[in-house]
């Protein structure tokens, strides 16, 4: 299997030629979804959904399949969704899946309190979305994020201890500078107690 990182949130996934695309938003690259079989989104955010680029791929490609939350699939009209919940074990584009979390990490007094799920593919690589809730399952690539309105550092890094991935490769870190960067890969690289390796859009990696 193979991933690929796109800017921010967006992860690719593929194998025996079957593309499963997590998480395609407003700062991905468009060639992310090139292709795609399955699309799998964890909330509604716009760094985690292009609608447009989406409805766009599912015109150009009526096989293409969207999985996410109840709470989102019942916005996206038109488009050929299917509602997923916690702890929903289900198949997307030969992959299996299932689904953790619940909702979105809290920003301020409870905001923005929508649903967020996170996925677990093939028991290899787990994105949280915008949560840092763990998986109960072992996990070789955790995707974790480390930069946003909703997160600590030290959150980021407990969700690596947590977890105890083989590898993390941080994602949604669009708000930082370089120099931001290198303070958050050093912490993590640091104190995670995993391997640690950031990735540069368009980069990949075999699992």
């Amino acid at each position: 299997m193979r991933l690929i990182k796109y800017t921010h949130a967006c992860v690719r996934l593929e194998r025996d030629g079957s593309v499963l695309v997590i998480d395609p938003g407003v700062f991905s690259e468009a060639e992310a979804l090139a292709g795609a079989t399955a699309v799998l989104v964890t909330h509604e955010h716009p760094d985690h959904l292009d609608e447009a680029s989406l409805r766009a791929a599912c015109a150009a490609d009526p096989q293409l399949r969207v999985f996410t939350n109840a709470e989102l699939a019942g916005k996206l009209e038109g488009l050929p969704v299917t509602a997923v919940g916690v702890g929903e074990e289900f198949t997307a584009a030969g992959f299996r899946v299932r689904a953790y979390g619940g909702q979105h990490a809290e920003v301020y007094a409870g905001l923005p309190g929508i649903a967020n799920l996170g996925y677990l593919v093939e028991d290899a690589v787990y994105h949280p979305g915008d949560s840092v809730s763990p998986p109960d399952a072992p996990v070789r690539v955790l995707l974790v994020p480390v930069s946003g309105p909703f997160l600590k550092l030290s959150e980021a890094i407990d969700l690596v201890r947590t977890v105890k991935p083989d590898l993390a490769v941080p994602i949604h870190d669009i708000l930082l500078s370089d120099t931001g960067r290198s303070l958050v890969d050093g912490w993590i690289d640091n104190q995670g107690n995993a391997d640690y390796r950031r990735l540069a859009p368009t980069e990949s990696l075999e699992i």
